[in-house]
């Protein structure tokens, strides 16, 4: 696999060379080259540096190609801004332009691909068919993965007219309206025992020793068993609410601004940094943003996003707002009406009506009109 290596590397090579230029530029000075410039920069290193040359242009080209389309995303406000690839973390690229004759499938469970510069390369098969573009990655557990592009259809709707919330959270994954609580499976306890051994063996190690690679590659090994089991838990979870509801809803989360660390600065450093570090894992561990990612791909159209605020402390019954009916994590009680029921499934209920709350504390149907601070009226002039 040494030559998938130099074509990860060289792929990371031109992407971070892109991404320097780009960061070099400030208000005031000539605009970053584009793709074309940075082709022709490209062609002019290939016959300077006789190991650049070596490689596959065509792979050199696709993460130019490919870093164009993330800064054009990063300006529509799609994704953030492209960053640097490191070493050991972001190994891959990607090959285009693929004819029906490069991926051949050899039996049952296995197939080969053509790669450029490296020859044909057995992968395990599950779909491949009318594909223009494939990408190979290498994770941080040293294991080789294809990825061919290919678009699959929406779920059809069922179309019996069922809505169901979504309500996602730490102890329960997610909560349904219907009344059903589904929990993501995390690491076994005996998994957890070898990560805590290998972490200590870690920490014992001397940096850029070989004994820490395999360490850090056994610790990866882990990880990785426990990522495989939330995308296929998600993968599940997503097929089945697209088949048996028409329309979906969950609450509108910045996911991102919720995992940001609370490390502060020296200067001024954050409060409860460790309370605050673990929430952040927890809300990784459980695949909030991914599930409902999958959701949107396979019910095309058929995902609503609800106001996340009070969906907590209102009750689906009556519609009272109280802190103190949220009693406890999993335990909702109302004060007004005496409903009870679990406190994460109430929120599911709240979702699944529509019900959102403004900051004033009124209630807000989708679509509905938000009520507005009063004004003095100023005479026309």
């Amino acid at each position: 696999m040494a030559e998938l290596l130099e074509h990860c590397a060289q792929a990371r090579f031109v992407w971070n060379l892109a991404c320097e230029q780009h960061a070099h530029w400030r208000p005031g000075r000539a605009a970053a080259p584009g793709y074309n410039e940075q082709a022709r920069q490209l062609t002019e290193a290939r016959a300077e540096f006789a190991w650049l040359r070596a490689g596959s242009v065509t792979v050199q080209q696709q993460a130019l190609r490919d870093f164009a389309q993330a800064m054009s995303s990063f300006f529509r406000g799609i994704h953030r801004r492209p960053s640097w690839r490191k070493a050991g973390r972001d190994e891959g690229f990607r090959q285009v332009g693929v004819k029906s004759e490069h991926v051949q499938r050899l039996n049952r469970r296995y197939g080969r691909v053509w790669v450029l510069k490296v020859g044909w390369v057995r992968f395990r098969w599950s779909r491949a068919e009318g594909v223009k573009s494939y990408r190979v990655t290498c994770d941080r557990a040293g294991r080789w993965h294809v990825a061919f592009a290919a678009i699959p259809d929406p779920i059809p709707a069922p179309g019996n007219g069922q809505t169901v919330g979504l309500d996602r959270g730490i102890a329960v994954s997610a909560a349904l309206s219907t009344g059903e609580l589904l929990v993501v499976a995390g690491f076994s306890q005996g998994e957890r025992r070898r990560l805590r051994r290998l972490q200590r063996r870690l920490a014992r190690c001397a940096r850029g020793s070989n004994r820490r690679a395999r360490v850090k590659a056994a610790i990866a090994r882990v990880k990785a068993r426990v990522t495989e089991r939330r995308k296929d838990w998600v993968e599940k979870i997503s097929t089945d609410l697209a088949r048996r509801f028409d329309l979906i809803r969950v609450e509108d989360l910045d996911i991102r601004g919720m995992t940001r660390s609370a490390k502060g600065t020296v200067e001024r450093p954050g409060r409860n940094v460790g309370q605050k570090a673990g929430l952040n894992r927890g809300i990784l561990a459980n695949g909030w943003g991914l599930l409902v990612a999958r959701l949107q791909h396979k019910a095309a159209g058929r995902v609503r996003k609800v106001r996340a605020a009070y969906t907590s402390q209102q009750c689906s019954a009556c519609g009272h707002i109280a802190p103190e009916n949220r009693q406890s994590q999993a335990v909702f009680r109302c004060v007004a009406c005496g409903f009870a029921c679990h406190a994460d499934v109430n929120a599911a209920r709240n979702i699944a009506a529509g019900r959102a709350v403004t900051a004033r504390g009124a209630l807000q149907p989708l679509g509905g009109a938000v009520n507005r601070e009063p004004h003095l009226a100023t005479s026309a002039p």
